[in-house]
């Protein structure tokens, strides 16, 4: 008998040995703090978006409101801050009931206390064996010897599972009503503190009397322990319960491509703390910019697709029943909320009547868009298509456009990105066009061509000949002839009006004479492209880049010649508010000094310098010739100093336009994701152009119209009416002059570049130029 009782003390050693062989150590929570979420911030302090493993917001005990925290006492552990880590009365209790929970089929209570769920939620795992419950029971006690009762009972807050992607009081209070904690009525404080017990059986949508019912019992027991009124208790045991239809990372949201493109980069700069972190990350983004950038360019793409005409319904049913099911397969851009989906249920002659979905009611289709449907592929009933109520009754037919496009807007001085949309939808492709689209810019990349020409001896008047050209040496062994848009040549040009005007061949006999290495190397120190092939196919846009690096490229134009790194975040500080990143490297001892009477402290701009300033300057003003006299007058409307340059490729399969003011560089591009053609005279005058007006002129309302500095050492002359900067010693000796295409009389006083591409001899007469071939492959 004796040996036996032995051997099973023995057995019951070996398997407490087991049992706590691996028992985490309590004191590992004293600095613990759970993954937390990373929240992204606008310039302003808008709240754009969260990334995290678990949706959490940590809050400090004392942040906690008191009637938040007695809620939960009260659902859970009403002795809290008497018990040692286990309350023995109440597991009595809770066995007591379970008697009677047995009985009638009902879920048993664990008669956990807050402390012992902190260590299973913490330390331990979720099994229920009775393991397990020894374990949590002892290390709930050591838990209350290792932190004290405030530290528990906020590590629990913050840490418990609520639902609605929520961990903690702080993100659930976000999630379910949009409010921060502090702003929580006591109705809502006590429905968050029912959620413990498992949040999907209080749904507060699709279980929502037994969340009430919960939720009273509850504020019936904060009233009994007199930690509320009755009466506070009562009234808000009346009020509804109301919540958001769904957890939304933030209330802005026309920013989502621009927040996936700072979790990227995010993640390349933090790894896998971005998303347990807890940082605060402030952003460069422009909420008002960005939400200008997004309707300009969804309605610059709605107008092609208009333009391309009606493509017909996108379903259609053969009954009227159930086609609201039928509809729910198909989604709608997000971003237009106005949208929705429609049956035609009338379609006779110019009247075209629609049943909307859910209580849009019934209507007719405006007769403008009746006759775009007719000229298309027309409507008939039965047809499932978009509508959006139009002002003054009736509906407008939508359609969502195939093409897609992309704009970047930032600031030129600084490289803070202000606005980036990179694509129509990102409820519909999330697929960012401005920062992952490789696509030629054709002529938009001319600027780096004429910018290398007047780094290397040329000014804004130096002739260059626009005449037709044949190169040999193409794929197996062709020629290659670059002609211009329209087929037309002017003769003898100077750069500022071979660039206004856009001429191809111009450009090419350009590049002859500067060299495709120097044009190349200047593409490799702007940031257009990482490496460029030394053809000269490539002086017309043939290479590819990006529009996020092409607008940062022409930021350079705008600043003075210097490079700056684009960014899109700007500081990240951790959770004890200590900046561990910063976009702007420079230093600035005195910065912190305070306001003593004395000179401010003057901050050398930032950026490496990749051209000189007056190269920079004059680009910039040949650029506004663009605007003023080129193939982008259309953006005179803006009415300030603007400049720019349109870009169009071959069989116009991309539409660019890069332009700015001296505040703010924008970027646009247009095309099918397939690289097929936009379609005839869709060019970058046509397609991008209106984008970047209906944009710019949101974007600059409330801005100075300023003048586009000049260097203090240019020199300026008068050249053919227009105000010429020039480096010093460069600037023109006489009057000049081009009449009929050919140049003046006389020496000319500075170089020109004549039909074989070489630089000439002052006074020199050009050969004459080889003959028009018919074949057509350069780009526009």
């Amino acid at each position: 008998m004796l040996s036996a009782i032995a051997l099973a003390g023995f057995a019951i050693a070996i398997y407490a040995a087991w049992l706590f062989h691996d028992m985490p150590d309590a004191g590992d929570l004293v600095d613990y703090r759970p993954p937390t979420a990373t929240r992204a911030y606008a310039w302003d302090g808008v709240l754009i978006g969260e990334f995290s493993r678990e949706r959490r917001i940590y809050v400090p005990y004392d942040n906690i409101p008191p009637q938040l925290a007695q809620a939960f006492l009260a659902a859970e552990d009403r002795n809290f801050f008497s018990h040692g880590g286990v309350d023995a009365m109440g597991l009595t209790r809770a066995m007591a009931k379970n008697v009677l929970n047995a009985v009638n089929g009902r879920r048993l209570e664990g008669g956990s206390t807050i402390t012992q769920q902190v260590a299973k939620n913490v330390l331990l795992t979720s099994d229920a064996t009775v393991g397990r419950k020894l374990k949590e029971a002892i290390l709930a006690g050591r838990l209350e010897k290792t932190l004290n009762k405030e530290q528990i009972l906020e590590l629990y807050l913050n840490e418990i599972w609520l639902g609605y992607r929520s961990y903690g009081v702080g993100a659930a209070a976000y999630n379910y009503f949009g409010k921060s904690i502090t702003d929580l009525t006591l109705a809502e404080s006590a429905y968050l503190a029912a959620l413990p017990k498992g949040p999907d059986n209080y749904h507060p949508l699709r279980r929502k009397q037994q969340a009430i019912i919960r939720r009273n019992w509850i504020l019936d027991q904060m009233a009994e322990l007199g930690w509320v009124s009755r009466a506070d208790a009562e009234a808000a045991k009346r009020e509804d319960l109301k919540v958001q239809n769904a957890p939304t990372r933030a209330k802005y949201r026309d920013a989502d491509f621009f927040v996936e493109e700072v979790r990227r980069r995010g993640l390349a700069t933090l790894g896998q703390r971005l998303n347990e972190g807890g940082y605060y990350m402030r952003t460069t983004l422009d909420p008002e910019l960005q939400t200008a950038a997004r309707v300009a360019l969804m309605n610059g793409l709605e107008q092609y697709d208009r333009r391309h005409g009606w493509r017909g319904a996108w379903a259609h049913v053969d009954t009227a029943d159930g086609w609201e099911d039928v509809a729910k397969k198909k989604s709608q851009p997000a971003e237009r909320r106005a949208w929705r989906a429609a049956l035609v249920t009338e379609a006779s002659g110019g009247n075209v009547r629609v049943r909307v979905s859910g209580d849009g009611g019934t209507g007719s289709i405006v007769s403008q868009d009746v006759a775009w449907a007719r000229a298309g592929k027309g409507l008939k009933s039965g047809d499932l298509i978009f509508v959006e109520p139009a002002q003054g009754g009736g509906f407008r037919l939508r359609q969502v456009p195939q093409v897609n496009g992309a704009l970047v807007a930032m600031e030129p001085n600084s490289g803070r990105v202000l606005a980036m949309v990179g694509g129509y939808s990102f409820s519909l492709s999330s697929f960012n066009r401005a920062t992952q689209a490789m696509r030629q810019p054709g002529s938009a990349f001319k600027p780096i061509v004429y910018a290398a020409a007047l780094e290397n001896g040329y000014t804004p008047s130096s002739i260059v000949m626009d005449s037709a050209i044949t190169l040999q040496g193409g794929k197996a062994g062709e020629s290659w002839t670059p002609e211009n848009y329209n087929r037309r040549y002017y003769g003898a040009l100077t750069l500022r009006r071979g660039l206004e005007l856009s001429r191809n061949a111009m450009t090419v006999r350009l590049a002859q004479g500067v060299g495709m290495s120097k044009i190349s190397d200047l593409a490799v120190r702007m940031g257009v492209v990482k490496k460029m092939d030394k053809v000269l196919a490539m002086a017309l846009g043939a290479g590819e880049t990006t529009p996020f690096k092409l607008t940062s490229a022409y930021a350079t134009f705008v600043n003075g010649g210097r490079r700056v790194e684009p960014h899109l975040i700007e500081l990240v500080q951790d959770r004890n508010g200590e900046t561990i990143f910063r976009a702007d490297k420079r230093d600035c001892p005195k910065c912190d000094a305070g306001f003593s009477g004395d000179e401010s402290p003057r901050v050398p701009p930032g950026g490496q310098q990749v051209m000189d300033p007056i190269t920079a300057y004059q680009v910039t003003s040949m650029l506004q010739g663009v605007v003023q006299r080129g193939t982008a007058t259309s953006a005179l409307v803006l009415n300030r100093p603007v400049g720019g340059k349109t870009g169009t490729t071959n069989e116009y399969r991309s539409a660019w336009f890069v332009g700015f003011t001296p505040q703010i560089v924008a970027g646009i591009f247009v095309g099918f994701d397939d690289n097929r053609s936009l379609g005839n005279g869709e060019t970058g005058t046509t397609a991008a152009v209106p984008i970047f007006i209906e944009f710019m002129a949101a974007a600059t309302k409330d801005l100075p119209k300023e003048e586009f500095k000049a260097p203090k050492n240019a020199k300026f002359a008068s050249v053919r009416g227009i105000r010429e900067a020039f480096r010093p010693g460069t600037e023109p000796r006489v009057a000049t002059s081009v009449v009929s295409g050919a140049p003046s009389a006389g020496p000319m006083p500075y170089n020109q570049v004549w039909p074989d591409g070489k630089l000439t001899p002052q006074g020199v007469p050009p050969p004459p130029p080889p003959k028009k071939q018919d074949d057509m492959t350069g780009l526009y």
